[in-house]
């Protein structure tokens, strides 16, 4: 069982979870400055979009969460505010964080799914990260296991050991989902170069790829959120799937030039 604590000075703990997020946005955040400055947008626009998407998406990811554990919480509401020890619900952030943005976008007079296109790499890239917290805060794992079937995966030795929760080991299943969203990292970098990209085909991409990964790996976890006897990460990513399928098909009906997305950029801005 892994030690949540990443340093403790004087009293004052810095959790591997606090850490790894901050190193999340961080590098979510040189990743969507670097795209952003090669179709014009203004610095202090994505930068000040980016300061406000962060701070709703994480409240939208805590609120997401605390709203199907409602019964904890009431018999202790105080830890509500313990978001150091876990319990951010991702579709919630996404949720959160959308809804900023489009906000956002509208006051500045710029394409929406022009930026969510460009969030797509950086947000993946941020998931894979975050998954790591929830290893050192042995939580979002999946069932019981054996020694033998995790060494039979190859998975890393740190890892299986980490995965020992109270004499027993479990299945890994951050990791699973950490690895998914690094292959769709590389899957979004191979489709950006084709030169007929519509804006808004990344986002639905994103929106197929990490729906369907989330779908499977949900399967396996013994700690998801529900909501009448489902799996509410299963019935979300079952809707998101859908959305980006039928969205991505009738983008792909535009003419072959038209709205391509190395063409649309944030000259227009309007401040």
């Amino acid at each position: 069982m892994n030690n949540p604590v990443m340093i403790s000075l004087f009293g004052l703990e810095i959790r591997w979870y606090s850490f790894l997020l901050f190193l999340a946005i961080a590098l979510g955040t040189l990743l969507l400055m670097k795209e952003s400055k090669k179709y014009n947008y203004p610095k202090d626009f994505v930068f000040n979009l980016l300061f406000w998407t962060v701070i709703f998406a994480f409240l939208g990811a805590r609120i997401y969460y605390v709203l199907f554990n409602y019964k904890f919480y009431l018999n202790d509401p105080i830890s509500i505010l313990k978001v150091w020890e876990g319990g951010l619900a991702i579709h919630g952030g996404l949720l959160g964080g959308f809804i900023t943005l489009v906000l956002y976008c509208r006051k500045y007079n710029t394409r929406i799914f022009k930026m969510t296109d460009m969030v797509t790499i950086p947000l993946l890239l941020g998931q894979a990260i975050g998954r790591w917290g929830n290893f050192f805060n042995s939580e979002a794992h999946g069932g019981a296991t054996t020694l033998l079937a995790l060494q039979n995966k190859h998975i890393p030795d740190f890892i299986i050991q980490g995965m020992y929760i109270n004499g027993v080991y479990y299945e890994p299943t951050f990791l699973y989902e950490s690895l998914w969203c690094l292959l769709g990292i590389i899957l979004l970098f191979i489709v950006k170069r084709y030169k007929y990209l519509k804006v808004g085909q990344l986002t639905c991409i994103y929106l197929m790829w990490y729906s369907f990964g989330r779908f499977f790996i949900e399967s396996l976890r013994t700690d998801s959120l529900m909501f009448g006897g489902f799996k509410v990460a299963q019935l979300v990513s079952v809707a998101l799937f859908i959305i980006g399928l039928l969205a991505f098909m009738i983008l792909s009906r535009k003419g072959k030039f038209e709205d391509l997305y190395r063409e649309a950029n944030g000259s227009d801005i309007t401040f």
